[in-house]
């Protein structure tokens, strides 16, 4: 029995995205919309088709991608997150070259909170010794 969809769950700082691959011609819609109407900037779209473009399946899938939560650099890398997690699921075999690549090590990375008595998480206001 052959899958028509693959499916891969891919988070980034606040965001979670939810992506589908099928069959097709490299469209990607994100959230019902195209990807260059949703990213505005060119760094974010080339960065989300990295994973099929390192693998050589950019013209032969397209992703499916409901997205929610953070910005639109949180979302971005959310998603290519996903699209790699579920290119695992439509083959196995691609597991070291996505490895290599660095798409399947979820980045943890996440803003540090504020501390109390201070001006952010690091910041410190100014001390005056007199």
């Amino acid at each position: 029995m052959t899958q028509d969809k693959f499916y891969g769950t891919g988070r980034r700082k606040e965001s979670v995205a939810r992506v589908w691959l099928k069959p097709g011609n490299g469209a990607v819609l994100v959230n019902n919309r195209s990807m260059e109407d949703y990213f505005p900037r060119e760094t974010l779209r080339m960065e989300l088709r990295r994973p099929l473009v390192v693998t050589g399946l950019q013209e032969r899938y397209d992703v499916i991608a409901n997205v929610a939560g953070g910005g639109v650099s949180g979302q971005a890398d959310a998603i290519m997150h996903g699209i790699s997690r579920a290119l695992l699921k439509l083959n196995a075999e691609l597991r070291l070259t996505l490895r290599k690549g660095g798409f399947l090590t979820r980045d943890s990375r996440v803003k540090e909170r504020k501390k109390y008595g201070q001006k952010g998480a690091r910041a410190r206001f100014q001390f005056s010794k007199r």
